[in-house]
């Protein structure tokens, strides 16, 4: 991991790239056990794969889900409300956006990535500002609970092959667009998908389609490898 970390680190003066195993890392989530996530890790290695261009994320595969819904660790961090067990593949390098839910989410890393990261708290009048995102190096074979108070998007890969990783919700989480129905709730305004609320950087194109919420200001971080 340090060779890694250290070309990484090398090669992106702009943003500090922390470990995921360092205290940095607390305010944002825990790392998790693995061992119950080996099956899981088996199967999106070989039955997955990276698209050739942009990410390909699917919300839920039934067969992720018996490989691993006894796991203990699922059920100490989601306490059995039921769940979808997806990933996200591709070769996305850049911040783009910030999205949190309201709920924990478990990522499996498959393979090393970079993942971005600021606090909910971090937004001040209805926006943020890049300067405010860490960001984390996670080496293959890693798990990791991302708190709710946590925005985060998509992996950044570090190698040529992209990236793949699991991803464990509520289940119904990014299933449906939608929108706030009023202002109830600080953070109404970026209600973009079911359980998932979410910020656009306005170079992010493809959301901006979409109607999302432009509310990231600053350098839309790319990440070298």
């Amino acid at each position: 991991m340090s060779e890694m970390i250290d070309n990484l680190r090398a090669k992106n003066p702009h943003i500090h790239i922390h470990s995921v195993f360092d205290p940095e890392f607390q305010r944002f989530g825990e790392v998790l056990g693995v061992s119950e996530f080996i099956p899981l890790i088996d199967y999106l290695d070989k039955h997955t794969s990276v698209p050739v261009s942009g990410n390909e994320y699917v919300a839920h595969v039934e067969e992720v889900g018996n490989l691993v819904s006894s796991s203990t660790v699922i059920h100490d961090t989601f306490g059995l409300v039921p769940l979808e067990y997806g990933y996200v593949n591709g070769n996305n390098s850049k911040l783009n956006a910030l999205e949190f839910h309201k709920s924990s989410e478990i990522n499996v890393c498959v393979t090393p990535l970079v993942l971005l990261l600021a606090g909910i708290n971090d937004i001040e009048s209805s926006a943020i500002h890049s300067s405010k995102v860490s960001a984390f190096y996670i080496p293959e074979n890693t798990a990791i609970e991302v708190y709710s108070t946590t925005l985060h998007f998509s992996p950044c890969k570090v190698v040529d092959s992209g990236f793949k990783c699991a991803v464990i919700l509520p289940y119904g989480t990014n299933m449906e667009f939608i929108r706030a129905k009023g202002n109830q709730g600080k953070f109404s305004e970026f209600l973009f998908k079911t359980n998932k609320w979410l910020l656009n950087h306005p170079e992010n194109t493809r959301m901006v389609e979409l109607h999302a919420t432009n509310a990231i200001l600053g350098e839309n971080i790319e990440i070298y490898y």
